[in-house]
């Protein structure tokens, strides 16, 4: 499986995610999520696959996230996959499963 990264080039966490999945020698698949949103089924498997929630992977920066404050997962779902400036970032998925880095050395539990 390759390595995937749901990235923002902004963002520097992000890019620092990246930086050390090819340093690893990794085969990096990137999506730009804020141009290729994921799916809330995607999301939720992503979330899963981490041992988070929904809410866990919510971006608390975003003004936007105010109004989620009593959501389900479901609604929190649905809403990051509407707007995707609401997906924490970046999310990595390899082989050994899937991490939010933040810190991005959190990554290098999944190499």
């Amino acid at each position: 499986m390759k390595a995937m990264i749901w990235h923002n080039p902004r963002c520097s966490k992000s890019r620092e995610a990246l930086a050390i999945l090819e340093a690893a020698g990794k085969d990096v698949t990137i999506v730009e999520y804020l141009k290729m949103p994921p799916e809330a089924e995607e999301l939720g498997r992503l979330y899963a696959r981490a041992g988070m929630t929904a809410r866990d992977g919510l971006r608390l920066a975003e003004p936007e996230s105010t109004s989620l404050k009593d959501a389900s997962d479901d609604e929190i779902l649905a809403a990051m996959a509407a707007n995707p400036i609401l997906i924490e970032r970046p999310l990595v998925e390899t082989a050994k499963g899937v991490r939010l880095g933040r810190p991005p050395e959190k990554v290098r539990e999944i190499l």
